[in-house]
């Protein structure tokens, strides 16, 4: 009775993308993207400061409901569209026009196949992977997304629709963290999450625990940095129309993950109102020179009138790792 009491107040708290979606677009594919300076980008959140806060918008038909971002370099990322969509583009400021697209599992017609909610990008084989919540798959293939190779990891089987991988990264050491966003009964509290020790494409049987986020809270995304730790973007959904949104950031550790338990992180920032604030589903960390990251987080509109697709800039300065401190110490 509970994971149905759950459920449906989940269905209600996303309803306005059902509701009230925008009226359709006649085909456009125009490479266009509007971004609108919001003027909130003098201020900090937490251990975060905002730079800069854009309303994006386009004339294009594939614009719409971004669940993940990727950065392939610095001034070139990627998100990826619950509808089946890419959208390769600049950060505002460069000219460069945007490119719009389709994932290969766009042709398998309805929703709960192209579900893309994560993604993630190793610059060395240039390979992508791209987890599908409504089927519990993993795709790879490469930045022309041709040809891509999907597995059903047997452990994300009994991962109930709607539910995950919703965040999924590839750590620099090639292991792969996945976390779905399904009952928190898991491991007594945690949402279902997975350590794979290779590529989870390829055959592996990954370390099972359970997240631990705030309460009502969900992760969405995951940003690997250089050290091996990695920023969970968790988001909170409120009220029905409209709905109200709030985020935070988590710094943790997969060095301090255990088969069967929970893990969690410190929160660094809450993104909340009167910040600008809707759905926010996407979170990619990019290093700069002096050892600091930018952050850039967007937010999924799920094609809903009463919703924005938000990009943040955000400049992180991380303090290093404490030391391991060694066996028996």
């Amino acid at each position: 009775m509970r994971r149905l009491i759950v459920i449906a107040v989940v269905a209600l708290g996303l309803a306005p993308g059902t509701w009230l979606r925008d009226a359709p677009k006649a085909d456009d594919l125009r490479p266009l993207l509007h971004a609108e300076d919001l003027d909130a980008g003098r201020g900090t959140a937490g251990q975060l400061s905002v730079e800069g806060v854009w309303h994006l918008t386009s004339p294009n038909t594939r614009f719409h409901g971004y669940s993940g971002i990727a950065a392939i370099a610095p001034d070139d990322l990627l998100a990826i569209s619950d509808m089946g969509h890419w959208l390769r583009f600049a950060p505002p400021g460069n000219d460069r026009l945007p490119r719009f697209g389709d994932l290969a599992r766009v042709k398998m017609g309805d929703k709960r196949q192209v579900d893309a909610e994560s993604v993630t990008y190793d610059p060395a084989s240039r390979h992508i992977w791209i987890g599908y919540e409504g089927t519990n798959t993993i795709e790879r293939s490469g930045l022309a997304m041709a040809k891509p190779k999907r597995a059903k990891p047997e452990s994300m089987r009994g991962w109930w629709n709607n539910s995950g991988p919703e965040a999924m990264a590839r750590l620099p050491d090639g292991r792969f963290l996945v976390i779905g966003e399904g009952s928190e009964d898991w491991f007594g509290g945690g949402k279902p999450a997975l350590l794979f020790d290779r590529d989870p494409v390829e055959d592996g049987e990954p370390l099972q625990f359970g997240f631990s986020a705030p309460e009502g809270f969900s992760a969405t995304d995951i940003a690997p940095l250089r050290d091996g730790r990695v920023l969970i973007l968790m988001r909170k959904i409120e009220g029905v129309i409209p709905p109200r949104f709030s985020a935070k950031i988590a710094l943790a550790d997969p060095a301090q993950i255990e088969r069967g338990k929970e893990w969690q992180g410190q929160v660094i920032a809450t993104i909340e109102e009167p910040m600008p604030s809707d759905n926010f589903e996407g979170l990619t960390a990019v290093p700069r020179r002096d050892g600091s990251y930018t952050l850039w987080m967007i937010s999924d509109d799920n094609g809903a009138a009463l919703q924005r697709t938000l990009l943040y800039r955000l400049h992180w300065a991380p303090q290093p790792p404490a030391a391991k401190r060694p066996p028996g110490g």
